[in-house]
């Protein structure tokens, strides 16, 4: 074999090995180090308000931090504390009106099965049951084998529960630690925040130096715009189902449009997960114009989004939507729901890097020796 095709070959497999060392790093090292990389974030969220704090009143830095810090705790706590009791307010009405949901339940059952064709129907399996002995075994064997299925179900799900509450109890220390300890590095990395930005920069050569600041300008815009994408959409689907639940006169309208929000944020789900049971129920109890109601309400979220979505992510993140939606789908086949952030951060990364022409390096690099 020629000499030059060995050296390619050895610096093909160095990329690779490097490339493979890096990503291992990453998976070992973000589970020890992500109350950090959170405070960093916080820092390089904060950063811009600290800086016209410092030069517009002239305060020494660490103060400016201080008072970002102590508004940006003071804002999430009582946002948090504002949802949290009106949550819990309208969950405790919400419980209070089971009665009357189960009440309304139980009207739909008598009359399913006061209506003559149910009647006729039950009364044939009732005859085919009776003259069958063999179907009578199969039927009991089959009805027993659910009920302990319905029974295990049940309680694997009330253990579960517990187990959920305990693990919540049992973690609330360890959470108030790692905020603390995410708070105090918020400050130090804010504090001194060109020292810190600084070390990376002196620690490579300038030519990487300017792909990493490409390449960190392109991740930066694109994440915040994804970022501002999502939240506005969300945004949208929230204020469109409450808006149109209050028209309509529906109890907890606020409760139940925060929550379609938040599950609008869950793969395969979305607001639908929500409205299609909710108007199959309302057109099956004779509660048809508050299930067409809540069909156009729907349909509005459906058309808007359907407009929005891919206007509002090409614009904010400058990628195509359906390279978007593929990653999304493969982080979430690879890494659960974590890859709904996995993918497009990845998507983004290797745009940010196709951008600032690092693979194209690394090919002249493995072809020639140059770097």
């Amino acid at each position: 074999m020629e000499q030059h095709i060995i050296k390619r070959i050895l610096r093909g497999g160095w990329v690779l090995t490097v490339g493979i060392l890096i990503l291992l790093s990453c998976y070992l090292l973000v589970p020890l180090l992500y109350p950090f990389l959170i405070a960093w974030l916080i820092a390089l969220m904060l950063n811009p308000v600290v800086e016209w704090m410092s030069e517009q009143f002239r305060m020494p830095r660490w103060l400016s931090v201080t008072i970002c810090l102590t508004l940006f705790i003071t804002s999430m706590l009582t946002v948090a504390a504002a949802v949290v009791t009106r949550v819990v307010r309208e969950v405790y009405n919400l419980s209070n009106s089971m009665d009357h949901f189960l009440r309304l339940w139980r009207e739909f059952f008598i009359q399913l099965f006061e209506n003559d064709k149910v009647r006729t129907f039950l009364e044939t399996l009732g005859s085919l049951y009776k003259d069958n002995p063999n179907l009578q075994g199969s039927i009991n064997s089959n009805l027993s084998s659910t009920a302990e299925k319905i029974t295990t179900v049940i309680t694997n799900f009330i253990t579960s529960f517990l187990d959920a509450i305990v693990r919540l109890l049992s973690s609330l220390p360890n959470v108030a630690s790692i905020s603390i300890i995410i708070l105090l590095s918020a400050f130090f990395i804010s504090k001194d925040w060109s020292r810190w930005m600084g070390i990376p920069a002196r620690a490579m050569p300038a030519s990487i130096n300017q792909s990493m600041r490409t390449i960190w300008g392109d991740l930066k815009q694109a994440l915040f715009g994804y970022l501002r994408a999502q939240l506005f959409l969300i945004s949208i689907t929230m204020f469109i189902i409450t808006t149109g639940l209050i028209v309509l006169r529906v109890d907890y309208a606020i409760t139940i449009g925060l929550l379609v929000g938040i599950i609008d944020l869950l793969p395969y789900l979305g607001v639908g997960a929500v409205m299609i049971p909710w108007i199959v129920y309302c057109f099956a109890v004779d509660q048809g114009s508050l299930g067409i109601g809540l069909l156009i309400v729907y349909a509005i979220v459906l058309l808007t989004r359907q407009i929005m979505e891919p206007k509002v992510l090409a614009s904010t993140v400058g990628l195509d939507p359906l390279l978007m939606l593929i990653a999304m789908f493969v982080g979430m086949q690879l890494f659960g729901f974590l890859g709904l952030i996995v993918g497009p951060v990845s998507l983004v990364l290797l745009s940010a890097m196709k951008r600032a022409n690092v693979f194209l390096d690394l090919q002249t690099y493995i072809i020639s020796g140059r770097k």
